[in-house]
């Protein structure tokens, strides 16, 4: 399945907002952390998000929601399981309800081999 830039809305948010807790930070450093989901579209194809020094190039961004998530997906969030995954996304939003159908926007990433 491909995704064409074009057809994507216009970003919310930049990508330096994409991962922003440390927890994560350390996921993604350490290969663990491949993906992330967000309520809006923080990069675009090709983009380059750095942390810590390290650069990593975003190389799928697709929307998907919450109903369809799998224990893989949870894995690729840096999560043991799907209902990891969860209890950690409801206690960084208190309040926020867990719906099948909301939509969430995936950024999949991987780090940039510098040359």
């Amino acid at each position: 399945m491909t995704h064409e830039n074009h057809s994507l809305p216009p970003k919310t948010c930049t990508i330096d907002r994409l991962i922003t807790l440390e927890e994560d930070i350390k996921k993604v450093l350490s290969g663990k952390k491949t993906a992330t989901r967000r309520n809006g579209r923080y990069a675009d194809l090709g983009e380059i998000m750095t942390l810590e020094g390290r650069k990593f190039v975003v190389e799928k961004v697709y929307p998907q929601s919450l109903g369809e998530l799998t224990d893989e997906d949870a894995r690729s969030e840096g999560y043991q399981s799907l209902e990891e995954y969860k209890q950690s996304i409801l206690s960084l939003h208190p309040g926020m309800p867990w719906l099948p159908q909301m939509r969430v926007w995936v950024h999949e990433f991987r780090p940039l081999e510098e040359k």
